[in-house]
């Protein structure tokens, strides 16, 4: 039955229908395509398309399937195939078939001239539908797109069919200097969208921005231009062009002022009916001339006159006629041979009587006979006519065959009907007669070319279909008229069922149900044959209503088919609370006896496991043992076991029960694990902690007294070490430690000034020892005894001056060795 039910949904449904998706979606990607076409255009009118109308319907037609017909081959045209388009009607024809036709109407046309004539004018060509003439040298050659751009445009899908895809740039007609918006496309080029700033056509109104495809336009004031007439100014509404001819009506005289009427003051100059009368100059003749302006003139019979043969002239008087002169006549007869014999004469010249050897007009027979009278045989021309198919049959034909005067009575590329034109050479013009595909209902009708009712698609038709329903409902599922037989009904089946419920699934009276093993084959050679589907009533499936139930655990209540209703397992745990009341039952969701009339959804029954896993409770916090009882209920008894930690200097291991570890606060905490020494650690000052065993860092303020000595480490005095490290406390120098400083820096200076004389004295020793190796050795000896006898500053004075030095060295050094101590 799913199978089944599958089948009819997926595989049988109505043709109609399919068409119609595929339809909605080729109209979807149409749509895109045609707004893509007509974006630039939209563009420039603020999304107003009301003038694309036209140009839409060649576009769509140019998308639908075997809408566009060559009316030359009766044939679609198809998206690959090269095409050209009329300027005029802009019908599209196939390429070779429309090179073909203008080949044909050009050598139609041109086939009754002579060999001398030929090829000597341009004879041109018609369309076929609207027989706009072409010249010979516009004979399409190449394959182009519809603005002309492109030689054989590519096929695009997303593009229109013979279109390259870029601005159409056709000038617009009438010509305004802009040019087509449009993606190139069939069929006309809309009204112009640009704007422009105009005036109206008598120029009175303010210039105002329109349209420029109807950038004319009329204020209604009244014109108010001079008429021709030169007395009444225009009393139209602002039009285009010249003003219309004055309408009104005066009294007027004729041209030569005899008569007045009343006539329209357009028209003033008028002849009436009248003969002039009046006298020539001459004065013995009126003039002859009907109503006339200016002069009569001269007398026609005054000056030198001919006589009738026109060979002699003489002056008489106007009132005299001339006479005759005598002499023949000589004028050339109608025959246009023969001259007149008779004297000159007045009047027509009688008719040529003389016989002639005439040939007759075929040329094929002669004969004596009167020359006036022409001579005709009774030979009929057999030569072919235009058409190339009858003979002349003209008597005495002189060549130039006339056309042929039967009917064609060729069959047309439509196969329906014949030519009704008059027999011709080359091809007839394709049918003009139209036929009308209808659907299946027909109320809707599309009109195609005769010949195309074949090949053509009915029309898609939005009218519901009329036929009864087949299966039990009362009325079938709307949908539209179409061919064959209707789709299979998806209306709900309602029918009744045992539990109560109606069939909700679609209708299944006339299901179709492939047959398999109705034919076995006799060997592997025989081919198996195609599945054979039989239309059957199959029966209602079982019912599907959802009925809510609770399963055997009482853990969620679903919604079960009503065929199908019963407790069930949820695939869940049990969950139940065991009676440890720490962990739950692991087992599938099954059933469970309630005991002595519980009904507590949350405690275990019989059917439930039994806990048999250590217990799982979290302990105090820093406690690392574990329960020393089963998992049970309850609080676990306290931890009584030993814990081995070092103290807060790092020295000792204390041993402590683990309750009283975990339940002790900070402070307890730090008693505990204290081994009440003194604390090992080093202050920053250098010496040790005085505090007993403690956590964290030792306290900074060192209460150790040091010693303490002035900058220039004479005076001495002990403080506390903290304040000392702190900076709080300093020791200064005093009067007596500066006037030593001050007696320091007097011996260092003249220590430093005995170096320098010493430093001179050394120099100038050895200039004079080098003077005196210049000079000689005997004054050199004798300047040597001289400087070994004589004293130096330094011998003079060491005396007075290593004395205080030393004094001050020994202070210095007791006051030093006093510091330290």
């Amino acid at each position: 039955q799913a199978a089944a039910k599958k089948l009819v949904e997926d595989q049988y449904s109505s043709s109609s229908e399919d068409d119609d998706d595929e339809d909605d979606d080729i109209d979807g990607k149409h749509g895109q395509i045609l707004a893509k076409t007509f974006t630039t255009y939209t563009n420039q009118t603020d999304g107003d398309a009301s003038e694309l109308e036209r140009t839409r319907q060649y576009v769509n037609e140019a998308f639908q399937s075997g809408a566009m017909t060559c009316l030359i081959c009766i044939a679609s045209i198809k998206r690959n195939q090269a095409v050209w388009s009329c300027f005029g009607c802009f019908c599209i024809f196939h390429l070779p078939c429309i090179q073909k036709w203008a080949k044909d109407s050009v050598f139609l046309i041109s086939s009754p001239l002579t060999d001398d004539d030929f090829g000597k004018k341009d004879y041109p060509w018609p369309c076929p539908k609207c027989r706009f003439e072409y010249k010979r040298s516009e004979t399409p050659t190449r394959y182009y797109c519809y603005c002309g751009k492109v030689e054989d445009p590519v096929l695009d899908p997303w593009l229109v069919p013979h279109s390259c895809g870029q601005v159409c740039e056709r000038e617009f007609k009438p010509p305004c200097g802009h040019k087509c918006l449009l993606l190139c496309h069939p069929g006309p080029c809309p009204p112009c969208p640009k704007m422009v700033t105009t005036t109206c056509y008598c120029k009175k109104a303010k210039p105002v921005p329109r349209r420029c495809s109807t950038k004319e336009w009329s204020c209604q004031l009244p014109c108010g231009r001079k008429l021709p007439c030169g007395q009444h100014s225009c009393e139209n509404p602002c039009h285009p062009g010249n003003c219309q001819p004055c309408p009104r009506v005066s009294k007027q005289r004729c041209v030569c002022g005899r008569q007045i009427a009343e006539r329209l003051c357009a028209s003033p100059l008028w002849q009436c009916d009248q003969v002039c009368r009046r006298t020539l100059p001459c004065g013995n003749h009126t003039c002859e001339q009907v109503c006339h302006s200016g002069s009569c003139g001269e007398c026609p019979r005054t000056g030198k006159r001919s006589c009738p043969c026109e060979k002699t002239k003489f002056i008489f008087p106007c009132t005299e006629d001339v006479p005759t002169c005598g002499d023949s006549c000589d004028k050339v007869l109608e025959c246009g041979i023969h001259k007149c014999s008779q004297r000159c004469h007045r009047g027509p010249c009688e008719t040529c009587r003389q016989e002639v050897e005439k040939q007759c007009r075929c040329g094929k027979h002669t004969k004596l006979m009167p020359c006036h009278k022409p001579y005709l045989c009774e030979t009929k021309c057999t030569k072919i006519r235009d058409c190339q198919k009858h003979q002349c049959k003209r008597k005495c034909c002189p060549g130039n065959c006339p056309p042929c005067d039967q009917a064609c009575g060729r069959t047309l590329g439509c196969r329906n009907h014949k030519c009704p034109s008059v027999c011709h050479r080359g091809s007839c013009y394709p049918c003009p007669e139209t036929v009308d595909v209808k659907c299946n209902c027909s109320k809707t009708v599309l009109k195609v070319p005769c010949g195309r009712e074949r090949t053509t698609k009915p029309p898609r038709c939005r009218e519901l279909c009329s036929r009864l329903p087949t299966c039990h409902h009362p009325s079938q599922e709307k949908h539209n008229c179409h061919f064959g037989p209707c789709p299979p009904c998806r209306q709900p089946c309602q029918k009744g069922l045992k539990c109560g419920h109606f069939c909700p699934v679609s209708c299944h009276d006339e299901a179709l149900v492939k047959q398999t093993g109705l034919h076995q084959p006799v060997g592997p050679w025989e081919q198996p044959s195609e599945p054979a589907f039989i239309q059957t009533a199959l029966p209602c499936p079982p019912c599907q209503v959802p009925i809510p139930m609770e399963c055997f655990g009482q853990h969620e209540v679903s919604p079960l088919p009503c065929h199908s209703v019963g407790p069930y397992s949820c695939k869940r745990f049990c969950g139940r609370l065991l009676d440890c009341q720490n962990h739950t039952c692991l087992k599938e969701c099954h059933k469970v006896t309630s005991v002595n009339g519980n009904t507590d959804k949350r405690k275990a029954g019989p059917e439930c496991l039994q806990c048999e896993e250590e217990c799982s409770k979290p302990r105090p916090p820093g406690c690392p043992h574990r329960c020393i009882l089963p998992c049970h209920p309850g609080e676990c008894p306290p931890c009584i076991q030993m814990l081995k930690i070092k103290c807060h200097c790092k020295l000792l291991n204390l041993y402590i029960e683990c309750i009283k570890i975990t339940c002790a606060d900070l402070k307890e905490k730090d008693l505990l694990t204290s081994c009440q020494n003194q604390c090992p650690k080093e202050l920053p000052c250098g010496h040790r902690c005085k505090d007993t065993c403690h956590p964290g860092d030792c306290p900074g303020n060192c209460n150790q007294k040091v010693k303490l000595r002035c900058p220039c480490k004479r005076i001495k005095k002990e403080l506390q070490c903290s304040k000392v490290q702190e900076g709080q406390v300093s020791l200064e120098c005093d009067a007596l430690c500066k006037e030593m400083k001050r007696k320091a820096s007097e011996l260092k200076e003249a220590e430093a000034k005995a170096a320098v004389e010493e430093e001179k004295r050394r120099q100038q020793a050895e200039l004079e020892a080098f003077e005196n190796r210049l000079k000689g050795r005997r004054k050199n000896k004798r300047r040597r005894d001289e400087a070994e006898t004589e004293q130096s500053v330094w011998e003079k004075y060491k005396r007075f001056i290593m004395l205080p030095i030393c004094g001050v060295a020994v202070v210095i050094l007791a006051w030093i060795i006093a510091y330290n101590l």
